[in-house]
């Protein structure tokens, strides 16, 4: 496959406005655009049987597919990407878009959950696409950890954090586990922990543990490693993937196939199957990027194309992602500073709320 800048190189002035008006007329109507449709546009004047014939030529650099015999042309994967990569042009937030994020986010007052997910309903709400929100790790240092016993077999794992958030898993805990030895896992923990973060936990205290681990019985380590188990397991994974706007996709003029694929997607991202695959998104740096289609195995099976931008905790450290995920006819040009603005100021607010 050629690259980008071998593809402009073999293309004139007329291939470039051509090619560029079949994109924009694309992305607008999601129909092909014909030859007679750009000879009434085209800043020259050229006959329909010319421009056909630039067409062809666009065709032939894969550029641009005819899904018909006798119908227009539409842009390819690779057309696209040319398209944003080259010509795309990035208009600045509109107004209205902006009053309408800044509404839905309301105030900072609510706990980060609350808010994130705002963010969702706002992303999907104003690009009319369906949204994604990455949120970031709960970094807080711990203060107490709790074992709570609910069955024989089901137990609850407790964490308060310093700045007042608690969060629980339930596990299995080992076999003959008894509320004592609970108790003992709990302090044992609660000795080594306090004052860490949840890094440092997965990091640090299980070569702690290991070093002390004749400080406490058989039956409470086996405590301890089945408790720090779910956390380093689940934790990473667990309800960090907001998704909102589904429906958008799922419109009853898409076709069919185009359905299935789509909601293979959601249901993936809703069991959180391909949430490694997001996260890897968000380590390109700062900045808005843009997969159109198969770019991104995540995206391949549905035809989609996702924006997504990064934001920052007050240290200009990447904590989180947010996106936009449409059909690969996005409008490009205002879904890009919609989706640049709520990242930024979701790093605004969540370093301010630090």
């Amino acid at each position: 496959m050629q690259d980008g800048t071998t593809l402009f190189d073999q293309m004139n002035d007329r291939s470039r406005e051509v090619f560029r008006r079949v994109v924009e007329g694309y992305l607008e109507s999601g129909e092909p655009v014909g030859s007679r449709t750009l000879t009434r546009t085209l800043s020259e004047q050229v006959s329909a049987a010319t421009v056909r014939n630039v067409m062809q030529d666009l065709e032939y650099l894969g550029l641009l597919d005819s899904p018909h015999v006798s119908a227009g042309r539409v842009p390819t994967e690779l057309g696209l990407r040319l398209f944003v990569d080259g010509l795309l042009e990035v208009r600045d937030l509109d107004r209205e878009d902006r009053t309408r994020i800044d509404a839905t986010l309301g105030t900072n007052t609510d706990d980060v959950g609350n808010l994130l997910d705002r963010v969702g309903s706002a992303l999907s709400g104003v690009t009319h696409g369906a949204s994604l929100v990455l949120t970031p790790k709960h970094e807080a240092p711990i203060r107490h950890i709790e074992f709570v016993s609910l069955a024989p077999s089901r137990a609850l794992v407790v964490l308060v954090f310093d700045d007042g958030q608690v969060e629980n898993r339930v596990f299995t805990p080992p076999p003959g586990m008894t509320p004592s030895a609970m108790r003992e896992a709990a302090n044992f923990l609660n000795a080594i922990v306090e004052g860490r973060t949840l890094s440092d936990m997965r990091r640090d205290v299980v070569r702690d543990i290991a070093a002390r681990r004749q400080e406490i019985d058989s039956l409470a380590h086996e405590m301890v490693e089945s408790g720090l188990a779910v956390w380093a397991e689940e934790g990473d994974r667990s309800e960090r993937l907001i998704v909102r706007g589904r429906a958008n996709l799922l419109g009853e003029e898409a076709p069919g196939e185009d359905l299935d694929r789509i909601r293979s997607l959601f249901d993936d991202l809703e069991r959180k199957r391909d949430i490694a695959e997001f996260l890897e998104l968000t380590e390109g740096g700062e900045g808005v990027r843009i997969f159109i289609g198969s770019e991104n195995k995540l995206f391949s099976l549905s035809g989609s194309s996702l924006v997504v931008s990064p934001y920052m905790n007050a240290d200009r450290k990447i904590i989180g992602a947010v996106g936009v995920i449409g059909p690969t006819r996005l409008n490009y040009g205002r879904i890009v500073p919609i989706v640049d603005y709520t990242a930024q100021l979701v790093g605004k607010l969540l370093s301010d709320r630090k």
